[in-house]
């Protein structure tokens, strides 16, 4: 039995049945099927075929990094970095096509396959950027440095033309030695709770947990990403009505955020129990449109809780 803090997410087996009712299987996809806003059970390699090509305006892949792990049954196995790269070669060319002609692509990874990554997209879209998110958690070593660092490689079709809104991807952050003009802020807020600023992103993001038990978004799936990381990707990269696209959806956490940020979704998931934590968090997302870490259209840095619900008052 979980604590009463714990908030991770659950499926009863009475749920079962209800929530595979919103799960596509590839026997549904025809020349008729309306791939807006659909969860699909199966595997990305042989479903992406029935996608047209030139539908998304943003796609977010977190792919099986190449680490031996265990997938709620589905065991992926380390490979030798040529066999790698064979199996990205599999899916992100198709992948790629599904992209717009202005939109964008992030692809997910860690130190031990970043460069195979790079070399496969590399040689599919102009590469622009590299995030690197600093996860903090992670499982400690006696003999190596722990593994806090990820990846997140930004890839558009054309680089003269591309979304970006960086006024909705801004940080307010505390100000400790605030500057002023005359007298005047410059540039930041004074509020009964202290001094303010909306400072602009950079690619090195450290303000951002992964999932764990006391967060209602967190489920069992073992690489889950934090909706506050895929907020970031899906403010900056696209706009209101824009279609979300994920070929490795997990748990849901892209299909989930986009719904709770009014874009459209698609997403594929190998693991029909991973298609059903998705489909119970959207419909969750139906009425809760909260993200942690982001109030009111801003993004705040980390413990500044007791802040954030002051000013929303």
């Amino acid at each position: 039995m979980k604590s009463e803090r714990n908030r991770t997410i659950t499926i009863n087996n009475e749920e079962i049945n209800e929530l595979n009712k919103y799960i596509n299987k590839i026997d549904d996809i025809n020349n008729t099927f309306n791939f807006i806003n659909k969860v699909i059970n199966g595997n990305t390699i042989e479903i992406i075929k029935y996608i047209p090509d030139n539908f998304a305006d943003l796609i977010i892949i977190d792919p099986p990094y190449n680490l031996s792990k265990n997938y709620n049954g589905y065991n992926f196995h380390s490979m030798k970095r040529n066999e790698y790269i064979d199996y990205v070669n599999q899916w992100l060319p198709i992948v790629c096509r599904k992209l717009k002609d202005n939109g964008t692509l992030y692809i997910c990874c860690d130190w031990k396959c970043t460069s195979e990554i790079y070399e496969c997209l590399s040689k599919e879209l102009t590469i622009i950027n590299r995030i690197t998110w600093q996860r903090e958690k992670g499982r400690g070593s006696k003999n190596n440095w722990k593994n806090g660092m990820e990846d997140i490689w930004m890839a558009v079709k054309n680089p003269k033309n591309y979304t970006f809104n960086v006024n909705s991807v801004k940080i307010r952050r505390k100000v400790v030695a605030p500057y002023k003009i005359n007298g005047e802020a410059k540039d930041w807020e004074k509020t009964i709770d202290g001094n303010f600023r909306d400072t602009y992103p950079s690619n090195f993001w450290d303000d951002i947990s992964i999932p764990f038990w006391s967060m209602p978004e967190n489920t069992e799936h073992p690489t889950q990403k934090p909706e506050k990381l895929i907020a970031k990707l899906i403010l900056a990269s696209s706009n209101e009505n824009d279609i979300v696209f994920d070929p490795f959806l997990g748990s849901g956490t892209t299909c989930v955020t986009a719904k709770k940020l009014n874009r459209k979704y698609r997403g594929i998931e190998l693991n029909e129990k991973y298609c059903q934590y998705s489909i119970k968090r959207l419909l969750d997302a139906n009425e809760n449109k909260i993200i942690q870490g982001y109030n009111d259209g801003i993004f705040w840095e980390r413990n500044t809780l007791v802040q954030q619900k002051k000013m929303k008052k």
